[in-house]
């Protein structure tokens, strides 16, 4: 079994940026990602934010770079989902569904999924209408009236941010009262560019080549309706890929990874970075970042371990 001085769960943004610092401060690293590079921004059509790239880009193009990037300074890549992890003596195993892998360090970034409405068209017009993220896609709505989907302060948040490009916004909850914190509620309700569909599901979602209209369903009365909107926001929660910790570090009450000044964990020798820390923020520049810190954070670590055993 080969070891490594630093393993990284997960290769969206946090873990590749990560992976880049520790394999040029000569660390044996590897990068274990179950899916494609890039994690969720690889489903963004298009990146504007992203300083450097003034034209925008793609997602897709985005995460291949840093892949790439990331294997130019030695990091090893291999797409495997991660199902536990154990400290074993002085190291970690970290085990796969097809192998075991042996580190001295670890830096969880395995991220957060977007929890989806999982109806029809859902899948095949996301980057195309339909949007899990307000600050990352809401300029391209500008003077569009859209659909968003929750009633949470995700929802109410992330609407007034809307409100800056749309005409109109139209909220569809299956209750008939918001979950937001009153001050939210307060502040959608003033705000003339909101309008609510209450006690209604979205049904699926249609279009040709981009959201069209949403098949709305009355879940007192069972009517159905269609609604044509050019967008549909899903702001519905988020679930952190921490399954496989479970026992192992400590995580909060919504199943985030619990991390200190430092971005250390619980379990000494193990860091965690970008949208599967408690209170990240979940945006691309910012994961990056705390992908750097992780890294330094884990070297140091590592420096410290070394400087120990001379002793």
């Amino acid at each position: 079994m080969a070891s490594y001085d630093v393993l990284i769960i997960g290769g969206g943004g946090a873990g590749l940026t990560a992976a880049i610092y520790t394999s040029r401060a000569n660390l044996k690293t590897l990068v274990l990602e179950k899916l494609t590079p890039g994690g969720q921004i690889a489903l963004t059509d298009a990146v504007e934010n992203y300083p450097g790239f003034p034209e925008g880009v793609t997602g897709t193009e985005i995460s291949m770079r840093m892949e790439q990037q990331a294997k130019r300074y030695g990091t090893e890549v291999q797409y495997e989902e991660v199902t536990s992890i154990a400290k074993s003596n002085s190291e970690f195993q970290v085990k796969t569904r097809g192998a075991s892998h042996q580190a001295r360090s670890v830096i969880i970034a395995s991220g957060a999924s977007f929890r989806t409405l999982e109806v029809p068209g859902e899948r095949e017009l996301t980057g195309r209408g339909v949007s899990y993220c307000a600050t990352c896609d809401g300029a391209f709505f500008k003077n569009k009236e859209i659909v968003v989907v929750g009633g949470g302060d995700s929802a109410m948040q992330e609407g007034l941010f809307l409100t800056r490009f749309v005409t109109k916004l139209n909220v569809v909850h299956r209750r008939d009262k918001l979950r937001a914190s009153p001050i939210l509620q307060d502040r959608a309700r003033e705000n003339p560019k909101f309008s609510f569909v209450w006690d209604t599901a979205v049904m699926r979602i249609e279009g040709d080549k981009k959201v069209e209209k949403v098949r709305l369903k009355n879940l007192k009365t069972n009517a159905e309706k269609d609604f044509k909107t050019d967008g549909v926001f899903v702001f519905i929660g988020h679930d952190p890929a921490t399954k496989f910790l479970d026992g192992f570090i400590e995580l909060d009450e919504k199943g985030y990874v619990k991390t200190d000044d430092r971005l250390g964990t619980s379990q000494p020798g193990v860091f965690a970075a970008g949208e599967v820390r408690a209170g990240a923020v979940k945006q691309l520049v910012s994961a990056c970042g705390e992908g750097c810190e992780a890294a330094l954070n884990a070297q140091a670590y590592l420096e410290e371990l070394e400087v120990a055993g001379k002793k």
